[in-house]
Order: structure tokens, then C-alpha cells, then sequence
């Protein structure tokens, strides 16, 4: 079966659960954001991510991507070329980007909404333009005012593509011994020497010129990640000649091969500042941020191509007769989907897709009032849970596309593990989303060490007071027990590490992982008890989408009995402390 985007969920979420159609319309520079407007864009997305991009995913993931070490050029799939093209010029790269150099000025919310469709259709294409976003928002916040008029209306219009250069052979989340220097040019330009790996889109087809930003050091830098400047190194220098940043090779990965994952050669490469010397870090974690988020949706796409894969295959194939009695008497035997242990793969698929696209949505949306709030202070808890939020929606959503990915090829039994199906690529697209970007185990660590300390907790305590807050509002929401029970576990995990984190950053380490599922779980919750909520309002309304909602309570039921209780495991593993995880020594293992 075809993809077929999801778009009564996602409507769900954007008007019936977050009220973007009323939100968005009334921030600064969203007045355009109306349902009518926002539903056009999404039908869009849907015809082209469905009969475009979706028909390219498999046939690339056979024929991969191409190096000619000859002209140290990359080969992108068949069709990739003419998909890419189509995309551009219907002005999806362009979808969230300022009006001023060419873009839509829509929502950020609206092109995570086409980022998700783009993911499930095929995500080794969507990434040739998904970490251009970065580059733009990189340059916004820090290119001088000659850079942006040049670069982003072209990154923008998707006639480029952006990359981002920060991984060495030596080093990959310790930036701080990158070894890539630049040395100042009489020109105002520098000579930016090094290696990359990693690359993600370093070499295509795609488009004439590639806009790489690279992480490097000044000859007078100080040691260590302060030390470390941002640089611009296009592949086609302004006078349109080639610059000197080559390709060296593609990786060659379980996954996503329609990718060109790519080694990059810098000798002596043109390159200009961005920002202040040595402050490139800063400039370096726009780009990440938003990439960060963006692979979380990554994780969301895939669970959702599997999920519908898996279910179609669920309600058609016929193996053995119902625990309860024959289903379906006048086959030789019953759809799989009457077997309960079919029926836990497919639920978990459901709630925890259901789940995370609420997560997501929201954050993003918090993201658009971050930057157009209409005054300062809801700007600032806006910009508290997207800070907040940004690792929880990376890890989990990934973690979660990955298993959901898994459940569904488990659940085809040998038909998932053949090439048949499209499943077991799934599982091999979903397995990098955990890894780039800062592993799951960094964006743990970054939850743990950074976001709930900043400004004083003031992020943690707005999240706990949001939930608390509709708990008092709606004690008799569905699931308000479990919730309340849930929230009061993270609360009572949140001061065991202020106690004993702080004093001790290896306990802070130790229970990153497991407290960012928590929080995840718990959060997660949350909105189930917000969408439910909104289901049964729906129905004592009269609805006539009765399946619909009914199914959202079921779902939601499903998550809190079956999937949030983990929450109790994940509270004793952190209470557990990190002895019996350092006690034993190297040699030891």
C-alpha cells in the first residue's frame, strides 16, 4: 500500500487540540495563517508528498546515491532530480522562510506539518532540503546584511541547498578538538583547511551550488569549544568559479542510502565569518536546534508509514481463527487483526504516534509565538518550552519512530523482514534518527545538564505548572489520575537530581536517560488527557464522527494503561543512583 497522509489527525491537533487556527492568526506576520489558507497548503502537501515524492522512496533506497571519484561528484537516485525540482518550485522550501528575501512568511507549525508528510514519503530526499532551514535561520540571526541578500534568497527558493559541517574523524559531539583551521585572507575572506565526515548532502545533483557552514579556528583561537568560529564555503564561489571543498566519499550506511552522507574536503577552501570569531557555537546551535527538532519529526514520519503499512496488512492477512471464536466464517481463517498480541502492536503504533504528534506540533507552535508574540512575556514562556522541550522531542520521537518502525515488521512476521515490503527499510531509515544530531543519550544529558537549570528552573516549574494547572481546571478530564500520579513521579525525579546531580554530575549522567523517557511519558500523557478530553466533548456534542473519536479515547486508554506505566520502572531505575553503573572498572568488562 501507498502512503496516505494523515490529515484528519493531523487537524486534530492543529484546530481541535492547540487552536492554531485561532493562535497563529492573531501573532504579528501570521495574519495569512487561516484554517481556509493552512488546509489548501496541506491538501497540497498531501497530493504532492503521496503521488511525487512517496513513489521515489524504495526505488532510491535500491539504487542509493553514486560517487565518481574521478570528478568527486555524488549521483543522487533516480527521479530524486526531478522530485526535488517539483518541491522547490511549488515553494515548500520556501514555506516558513521571511517574505523579504522571497520566502512565504507562513508558520513554522505549517512546515513541520509538510516536513512530517515529506518524512513518511520518503526521508532521504526530505533531507536535501531540511537542513537548508538551519543554514537560512544560521544566517538570519547571524550573517551580516551582504550575506543574506546574496545566499538566502536562493537557499530559500531551493535553487541551493545548505549543509552543516561539524563532525571530524576525531571527534564528534566534543567539538572542542576539531582540528579544520581558517586562516584570514588579504581579501577580508578565509582559507578554510580541514575534513568533515558525515555530511549530510555535502555532494548532489540536486542543485548547482551547495552553501556549506563550517565549524573551524582562527589561528589565534583559544582552546577548547570557545575557540571555535562559524564559516561560509559555498561550493560555487560569487564569481562562479569552483571553490575548493570537494567530496572525498560516501558513507556507506544501513539506512537512508537515497542520503548522500557524505566526507568533505575543505583545501584551502573561500570561506567567510559568520558572526564574531570564536563564537561560532553560538551561530552553530540555531541551526542545530532546529535540525534537532526536526529529526524528532524524522521519528514521527517513519512511525506513521509503518504504522499505516502494518495495518493494512493486519486487516488482510488471514492466519488462524480468533481466541474468541471465528471473525470472519466465511474465510479459511481470520484477518490478524482479531489476535490480541497484533492488536498490542498496532495499539502501541497508534497512541504513541498520536501521542508524540501533539508533543511536536506544540512545541513548534510554542516556536512561532517564541518569535511573533505580540508582547515579551509571552515570548518568554514560549521561548521556556521550546528550550525545555527541543531534546525531549528529539530523543523520544525518534526512539519511538524506531520501535514503532520495529513493532510494524514484527508484526508482518517474515513478510517485514523481506524486501517485499517497505518495512524493513523503515527500521533501517528510523535507526540513524537516534544517533545524528547529538545521540539520545546528548539530548538526555543536555535536558539533565542544561534545560532544567536554566534561569534558575524557571522552564521546569512553567511545564509543571501547565499540567498541574489543567489538572485543577479539569479534575474530571479522562486519565486525570494516572496523569496526576504521573506528574507527581517526574516532580519527585526532577528533586532527586537537583539533590543529587548537582552535587555529584556522574548521578546527573546516570539518570539523564531514563528521566528524559520519564519526562517524555509524562508529557506525552498530558496531551492524551487533553485530546481525550476534547473527544468526549465532541461526542456528548453529538458528533457525527463517532469512530473517530471514539478511537481517540480508546487510544489514549490504551497509552495510559499499557504504555505510561513504564513511568514507575523509569523512577526506580533513576532512584537506583549510578553505583552499580561505575562500580566496576575498564578491565573489568
Amino acid at each position: 500500500m501507498s502512503y496516505l497522509a494523515p490529515l484528519r489527525e493531523m487537524q486534530f491537533v492543529l484546530y481541535e487540540l492547540l487552536h492554531s487556527d485561532e493562535v497563529l492568526p492573531a501573532l504579528p506576520g501570521y495574519e495569512d495563517a487561516t484554517r481556509d489558507i493552512m488546509d489548501a497548503m496541506l491538501n497540497e502537501g498531501a497530493k504532492l508528498t503521496q503521488n511525487v515524492i512517496a513513489p521515489t522512496n524504495v526505488p532510491g533506497d535500491r539504487q542509493g546515491c553514486v560517487y565518481d571519484p574521478e570528478t568527486k561528484s555524488v549521483k543522487t537516485p533516480d527521479g530524486f532530480r526531478e522530485a526535488y525540482k517539483q518541491f522547490a518550485e511549488n515553494g515548500w522550501t520556501a514555506l516558513s522562510s521571511p517574505l523579504e528575501y522571497g520566502g512565504q512568511g507562513m508558520p513554522h507549525l505549517l512546515n513541520t506539518v509538510a516536513e512530517e508528510m515529506m518524512c513518511s514519503a520518503n526521508l532521504s530526499l526530505g533531507m536535501y532540503p531540511g537542513l537548508t532551514h538551519g543554514a537560512v535561520n544560521a544566517l538570519l540571526s547571524y550573517g551580516t546584511d551582504e550575506q543574506k541578500d546574496y545566499y538566502l534568497p536562493r537557499l530559500i527558493s531551493g535553487e541551493w541547498t545548505g549543509t552543516m559541517c561539524l563532525t571530524e574523524p576525531q571527534c564528534g559531539t566534543d567539538l572542542g578538538l576539531i582540528r579544520t583551521k581558517a586562516e584570514p585572507q588579504a581579501d577580508g575572506s578565509y582559507a578554510v583547511t580541514g575534513t568533515k565526515i558525515w555530511i549530510t548532502g555535502g555532494e548532489q545533483d540536486l542543485t548547482d551550488n551547495i552553501v556549506h557552514l563550517v565549524l573551524a579556528k582562527l589561528p589565534d583561537a583559544p582552546g577548547g569549544s570557545k575557540g571555535i568560529s562559524l564559516f561560509l564555503v559555498p561550493k560555487v564561489l560569487p564569481d562562479g568559479s569552483r571553490n575548493t571543498a570537494f567530496c572525498g566519499g560516501l558513507e556507506h550506511k544501513m539506512g537512508i542510502r537515497g542520503s548522500a552522507t557524505c566526507v568533505m574536503n575543505f583545501e584551502g577552501a573561500k570561506g567567510w565569518l559568520i558572526g564574531e570569531a570564536h563564537k561560532g557555537l553560538q551561530a552553530m546551535f540555531v541551526m542545530m536546534n532546529s535540525a534537532r527538532l526536526m529529526v524528532g519529526i524524522q521519528g514521527l514520519g517513519l512511525a506513521e508509514a509503518a504504522y499505516q503499512v502494518s495495518l493494512g496488512f493486519a486487516k488482510e492477512r488471514l492466519q488462524s481463527r480468533s481466541l474468541a471464536g471465528p471473525q470472519a466464517p466465511d474465510q479459511a481463517a481470520d484477518p490478524i487483526i482479531v489476535h490480541p498480541d497484533v492488536r498490542r502492536m498496532l495499539l502501541r503504533q497508534k497512541a504513541t504516534i498520536e501521542g508524540c504528534r501533539a508533543l511536536a506540533y506544540y512545541t513548534v507552535m510554542q516556536l512561532d509565538i517564541s518569535q511573533h508574540g505580540a508582547d515579551e512575556e509571552a515570548r518568554e514562556r514560549a521561548d521556556d518550552m521550546v528550550q525545555l522541550l527541543t531534546p525531549v522531542v528529539k530523543a523520544f520521537l525518534t526512539d519511538e519512530g524506531f520501535f514503532c518502525a520495529n513493532d510494524g515488521l514484527q508484526l508482518m512476521g517474515g513478510s517485514g523482514f523481506t524486501q517485499d515490503w517497505p518495512l524493513e527499510q523503515f527500521v533501517r531509515d528510523a535507526r540513524i534518527t537516534r544517533i545524528y544530531e547529538g545521540t539520545n543519550g546528548i539530548q538526555a544529558l543536555d535536558l539533565v545538564g542544561r534545560k532544567m537549570g536554566m534561569n534558575g528552573g524557571r522552564s521546569v516549574k512553567r511545564f509543571f505548572a501547565m499540567v498541574d494547572g489543567f489538572l485543577k481546571e479539569h479534575p474530571d478530564a479522562p486519565y486525570a489520575g494516572a496523569l496526576k500520579a504521573a506528574l507527581e513521579r517526574l516532580q519527585k525525579a526532577t528533586l532527586w537530581l537537583m539533590q543529587n546531580g548537582m552535587t555529584d554530575r556522574e548521578q546527573a549522567g546516570a539518570a539523564a536517560t531514563p528521566y528524559l523517557r520519564l519526562f517524555a511519558l509524562t508529557t506525552v500523557a498530558f496531551f492524551w488527557s487533553r485530546m481525550a478530553l476534547v473527544a468526549r466533548q465532541q461526542l456528548d456534542a453529538g458528533s457525527t464522527e463517532t469512530d473517530f473519536y471514539q478511537a481517540k479515547l480508546a487510544a489514549g486508554q490504551f497509552f495510559i494503561d499499557r504504555i505510561l506505566p513504564q513511568s514507575l520502572a523509569l523512577m526506580a531505575e533513576i532512584e537506583s543512583g549510578k553505583d552499580s553503573l561505575m562500580a566496576m572498572t575498564a578491565e573489568q568488562f
